[in-house]
């Protein structure tokens, strides 16, 4: 497979760039088996709609097709479970969790990840953390 690079640029990063090396939806680590895509997690309105409502340039465009977004502001009603079930990033950034790369967070990495970038250490660290919570569903 050829290299592709992503330029991003969106509220958050400005001309970031990074390495597509897998097939979009490939080669996943052998202990890495997310249930959802994440189509289908922004089709169920992850994050009460307002994620990655500045991001569309880098993903398809198929994502965003019966996606449940809310730009102007978190929305716990388009949540599948019609609840807020989500910490403000300021949390995830005071815990430790968020990587340079990543600045939005677990769901982002996974996103990129999905499209076929790898940054073995940092993938090692989600997935690692995935792992963790998975366990308790």
């Amino acid at each position: 497979m050829k290299k592709r690079i992503v330029v991003v640029n969106d509220k958050m990063q400005k001309n970031y760039r990074y390495f597509c090396t897998e097939p979009v939806g490939k080669n996943f680590d052998k202990e890495f088996k997310p249930e959802l895509t994440p189509k289908q997690m922004l089709e169920l309105g992850v994050f009460g709609g307002k994620y990655m409502t500045d991001c569309k340039k880098e993903f398809p465009s198929s994502w965003f097709k019966k996606a449940k977004l809310c730009p102007e502001r978190h929305d716990p009603a388009l949540n599948y479970f019609g609840i807020n079930a989500s910490k403000p990033l300021s949390y995830w950034v005071k815990k430790g969790w968020i990587y340079k790369d990543d600045p939005r967070g677990w769901f982002q990495w996974y996103c990129r990840y999905y499209m076929g970038r790898r940054l073995p250490e940092e993938d090692k660290r989600q997935i690692k953390r995935w792992k963790a919570i998975k366990r308790h569903i």
